[in-house]
């Protein structure tokens, strides 16, 4: 399984930006996916996570409101749309799948990962 990210890059504060997922080797419309991100000095972070069927989506606080998650099955991809871009969200981002196991926040209940993508949102 293969998950491969794209999409970013810098931005203006207030900008947008659509990170793109795009998965081989799975049918992702059998799967729960997710977003998470890593700003330098921590963490990975949980930011969305849509259901197989994209009927129901999940997000952190931090971007309810400005990030939207959706899917594609019939491409097999998985996008993430931001806008109103914070200088706080700088961040590597990186989709995954979920396993269906445990709590969504966490990445533990997240199989396999794609390489990441960088979004630096400039002042």
């Amino acid at each position: 399984v293969q998950l491969v990210e794209s999409g970013g890059g810098l931005v203006q504060a207030g900008g947008s930006l659509r990170l793109s997922c795009a998965a081989s080797g799975r049918t992702l419309s059998n799967y729960g996916m997710g977003w998470f991100r890593q700003a330098p000095g921590k963490g990975r972070q949980f930011v969305a996570r849509i259901s197989s069927s994209g009927n129901v989506r999940n997000y952190a606080d931090s971007v309810k409101g400005r990030f939207t998650i959706s899917r594609d099955n019939a491409k097999n991809t998985v996008y993430l749309q931001m806008n109103s871009l914070k200088p706080e969200d700088t961040a590597v981002y990186y989709c995954a799948t979920y396993t269906g196991g445990g709590t969504i926040y966490s990445m533990a209940a997240y199989d396999y990962w794609g390489q990441g993508t960088q979004v630096t949102v400039s002042s």
